[in-house]
Parts: structure tokens; sequence; C-alpha cells
């Protein structure tokens, strides 16, 4: 078949991708109105989907370009595009833009095209791949904090120290992951949990530096996090206003929802297009369809975890858990948001939420993904092991 000629990898990880990127184009367009009232101007409601559909085919371009690269360029990429990374963090970090009126130092400007992109997406994405070469190359002999300090530690920290003071959420997220994928790949859990504690001491010192010279310090949004905690914490907060819109949005939408484009609080719930996009949802397809979206999530990781298992190489393996689970977690963080049980982090809604940086790198993390099951066809049929 024609379909089976350019499509490569797993057919039911292609079909639940193309499934919530089509069916982003309704809570998006739904949601852009809010985008419209809000900053007015030339924009309309047709713009915005418009910019989102361009968005999607761009990414779409990424998924099925990436389908076909050999395995073994994302084992050699990992430390070329390590430096790479490190320089792209520290120039968007250094450069202090302003978007909006809003400190946004964790974006990187390109002034020549005028566009700007989150170099942390892309920095979180290298880091995932370079830490399951390093746990492949070792196959669970000789790790400890000791030996791995230059060639792992160093590199971990290093990329999430340059993220945290600007998106500290992204790096909490990042490291908790990269956590995970140590684990999963055999590293000692008295070394897993040595770097946890090494983190959480350079977080402390960091937090304590910024109360306590927080004038000297350029990038700084500790007292953001720390606003955002409290209201959490403090449920009667008037300044929660976010996570009460939400909550009411899905209180409307009930069981079964008010219907697609009939939402009423997206007009004021902000970042209803992105960030709280899920209560949009819940609100106009009720609480089944944010189960059915749940669910589909749920899948995705089921197909992950089988691709990961049936693939025989090690590399292989880790790879598709390094890059896939980032992606569920980003959407299990997103919904607990909406729902009440996290703090406001900022974290988008994978292939449904409107966005540029972050949807590229989820489908290219998918296209990576797609590019080791098809070895599992290609090792089903040989019967041979991958080297």
């Amino acid at each position: 078949m024609l379909f089976n000629k350019y499509i490569k990898g797993d057919k039911y990880l292609w079909a639940f991708i193309s499934l919530l990127a089509i069916f982003s184009f309704l809570p998006v367009y739904s949601a852009s109105t809010n985008l419209v009232s809000t900053y007015g101007g030339t924009n309309t409601v047709f713009s915005y989907l418009l910019k989102h559909t361009l968005f999607l085919l761009i990414g779409f371009c990424i998924l099925f370009f990436t389908q076909f690269i050999d395995y073994k360029y994302f084992y050699r990429m990992s430390i070329i595009s390590m430096p790479v990374v490190l320089i792209l963090l520290v120039f968007t970090i250094s450069q202090g833009k302003e978007l909006d009126g809003v400190n946004a130092s964790r974006w990187l400007h390109i002034p020549i095209i005028n566009i700007s992109f989150q170099t942390s997406n892309i920095a979180g994405l290298v880091l995932f791949i370079y830490c399951a070469k390093y746990l492949a190359k070792k196959n669970k002999k000789n790790m400890n904090l000791k030996n791995s300090f230059f060639t792992l530690l160093f590199p971990i920290f290093f990329i999430i120290g340059l993220i945290f003071p600007a998106n500290g959420s992204t790096a909490a997220i990042v490291f908790i992951s990269v956590l995970i994928l140590l684990f999963i790949g055999g590293y000692p859990i008295i070394g897993v949990i040595g770097i946890l504690s090494i983190g959480v001491l350079f977080a402390s010192i960091y937090i304590y530096s910024v109360i306590t010279w927080g004038d000297k310090i350029p990038v700084n949004r500790v007292y953001t996090w720390k606003s955002r905690i409290e209201n959490f914490l403090d449920h009667g907060s008037e300044e929660n206003y976010q996570i009460k819109q939400s909550k009411t949005a899905i209180v409307l939408g009930n069981k079964f929802g008010r219907g697609p484009g009939k939402s009423v609080l997206k007009a004021f719930l902000p970042q209803s297009s992105s960030d709280f996009i899920y209560a949009i949802i819940i609100e106009e397809y009720g609480s089944l369809g944010g189960i059915i979206l749940l669910f589909i999530y749920i899948l995705i990781l089921l197909r992950i975890i089988i691709i990961a298992t049936k693939v025989q190489n090690y590399f292989c393996s880790l790879l598709v858990l390094s890059v896939g689970f980032p992606i569920i977690n980003q959407a299990l963080i997103n919904m607990g948001i909406a729902v009440g049980l996290f703090p406001v982090t900022g974290q988008n809604l994978p292939l449904i939420s409107a966005g540029g940086t972050s949807m590229w790198v989820t489908f290219f993390s998918f296209g990576i993904i797609l590019s080791v099951s098809k070895e599992i066809v290609y090792e089903n049929s040989n019967n041979e092991i991958l080297s």
C-alpha cells in the first residue's frame, strides 16, 4: 500500500498522534476568541487557527522525515548537540529579552527573521538522548557518582542549571525525567538519590541567594514561583484567579459538556488556548471528553513501553523511554494543573495546545520513537539483533 510505503514505524502511534493533532483544531479555534479580545489589532480567530495549522504542518513534516533517520545518528548526535544547546542556553539567559513587557529570558530571539523560540525544550530533549547514550554505553556496569561526575553529572547540572533561573518548572520536569531515566537505565539507586540531593541543594542555594541578593541577579523568577506555590496552598487567595476560572470551567462542563465552541470561561481564563486548554476541553466536551483525552495519552504511553520492550537494542529501548516519558509527564502535569492538583507552571498540553517550539520538539520526539519502532519490524522479519 502507498500508505505503508511512506508511513514507517508503529501504526498505532501514528494514529494516536494524528487523532490528537486533528482534534486540537476544535479547542484551539474555540479558545482563540480570548486571544482576539485580549490582543485585538488585525488578529482574528481564523488567523490564530491558520497559525496553529502552520505549526501542525511543520510538525508533521518534522515527524515524517525524522522517522526515516537511523537511530545510530541519534546516538552520535547526542555528543555533537550538547555544546550547541549549552551555547544557545547561555545566549538565551543573557539577552534578557522582553515580550509584551514580560521578562522572557526563557526565549531566544532571532532579530533578523523576528522569531523567538524556547531553547529549554530543545536542551531537555538533547539531554535525554545524551543520558540514554551514556546508560547504554555503560550498560549497568561501573556506574557511580565518582566515575560519572564529568561525563554525566556535569552535563545534567550544567544544562538544568541554565534552564532553572528563567524556567523553574521546565527545569524541574527535565530533572525528574532524567532521574526516572537513570533509575530505569540501571544507575545505582544510591547514585540517583545522591543526584536528587545535589539538585535540591543547588536549587536551595540559588533561591537563598535570590532572596538575599535579588537585585544583583539579573534573571530572577523566585518570587513568581513563591507566589504561585502560596496561591496554590491558599485556596481562598484572590490571586489564584487562573485556577478558580479553570475549576469553574470544569464544573460547567459537567458530564457531557456544553458543546463544541460553547465555552463561556474561555473569555475569562488566561492562556485558554495553551496552558489551560484542558479546562476548556472539559467545559465543552464534559468529564467524559477529558477522560477520553487522558485515556489516549495513556494509550500512547503503553505504545511507548511496548516499543521499548520489543526492540532488541539496549540504546534504542532507553532512547524511546527517554524521549517518550517526558511527553506523557508534561501532559499529566498540564491536566493536573487544570484540575488544581499542581501549582501553575506554564506547561502546554502536547499536540493539543497552540504553540511552536514545544509542539515541534514533541513531533521530533515522536519521530525518534517511530524511527526506532520500525526497527522492530526489521528485527522480526530478519530474526537478528541490532548491533
